[in-house]
């Protein structure tokens, strides 16, 4: 199998000068930006390394690792706006370099480029690939429905929450994995069994963000550092806490009342609700949590009847993911 590196060459030369589009300029400009802003492109690789991991033509897979990347970042541009982020990979998001309306629009058209590239497949797979891509991209939505459901209720349990990531962020890296295999010859039970591990590696990859949006260095994660403590957003950790601080009287209604309050001083609410995360310990059972999804990814691996080597790929692939700065 080709590096990572050669995938994410093969998907920059891909993106750069892609044209999605010049008039009106406020459609296609943040387009451009936001694609312009990098990342791993790991959503994308995983397309690519799935064809490989089957002997397929990684270049017949190339406009549908488009197509997931561009899904992706849009999704990213309406979820910064619902979540009113400021920054995204350390730059300004769209809707604050921008506005509201015009980053909804923008993602709109991001979207229709998304099947636009889909649609550039090999003709005899495509029914199948727009269903996975189509059946993906709705459980995405629900995954986002739900989350801003969650925002609203006092309280939600632990299981429900995990339903809510797997549907949110964890579905568009099982899909990615799936539609790779399928271009790549894959027969269905061994694309299934790759979506698996995709989705627990999803699973175990967004219970690290959880813990990094509170831990991390803010300037490295390039995100608002304790962003989802300030918009009393139901993450992993707030509920563990929350679970946890039944049994100390002092420490929930402490917790209780940064939740309820209306005015705060953001770095004061972030200082305070870190501590209460460490006095109960909630950060190392977010890992342990973290680590049961990834254990469980792995496993889904060991039926899929292709080379150790090419496996191990994969399992490196997903090992990086979970190597990022707390």
């Amino acid at each position: 199998m080709n590096s990572i590196n050669t995938y994410q060459q093969l998907i920059e030369e891909a993106l750069k000068g892609k044209n999605y589009g010049s008039n009106p300029k406020e459609l296609y400009a943040p387009i451009e930006y936001i694609m312009s802003l990098g990342g791993k492109r790991m959503r994308p690789v995983l397309v690519l390394m799935a064809c490989e991991l089957f002997d397929g033509d990684v270049k017949k897979a190339l406009h549908p690792s488009l197509a997931i990347e561009l899904f992706h970042n849009f999704t990213l541009v309406h979820d910064d706006i619902m979540d009113k982020a400021p920054l995204r990979r350390g730059k300004q998001t769209v809707h604050a370099k921008w506005n509201d309306n015009i980053a909804i629009l923008s993602g709109d058209a991001m979207m229709v480029r998304a099947y636009q590239e889909l649609c550039k497949a090999d003709a005899a797979l495509l029914p199948v690939l727009l269903e996975i891509f189509s059946d993906t991209a709705a459980k995405v939505c629900e995954g986002q429905q739900l989350d801003m459901n969650y925002e609203a209720l006092p309280r939600v349990a632990i299981p429900s929450y995990l339903k809510m990531i797997e549907l949110k962020t964890a579905v568009l890296l099982g899909g990615a994995l799936k539609i790779g295999a399928i271009v790549g010859g894959a027969r269905e039970e061994d694309a299934q069994r790759l979506y698996d591990f995709g989705k627990h590696v999803g699973v175990a990859f967004q219970l690290q963000d959880d813990i990094l949006d509170v831990y991390a260095d803010a300037e490295k994660f390039g995100k608002q550092k304790g962003g989802d403590i300030i918009a009393n957003k139901k993450t992993y950790l707030l509920l563990k806490a929350i679970e946890m601080a039944e049994s100390n009287r002092y420490m929930k209604e402490e917790l209780q009342q940064w939740i309820a309050a209306p005015h705060f001083d953001p770095k004061d609410k972030v200082e305070a609700v870190t501590n209460i995360y460490n006095f109960l310990n909630v950060k190392e059972l977010a890992r342990t949590e973290m680590k049961k999804h990834f254990d469980l990814a792995i496993d889904c691996l060991k039926d899929i009847p292709v080379a150790a080597d090419k496996k191990q790929a994969l399992v490196a692939f997903a090992e990086s993911l979970m190597v990022r700065e707390v």
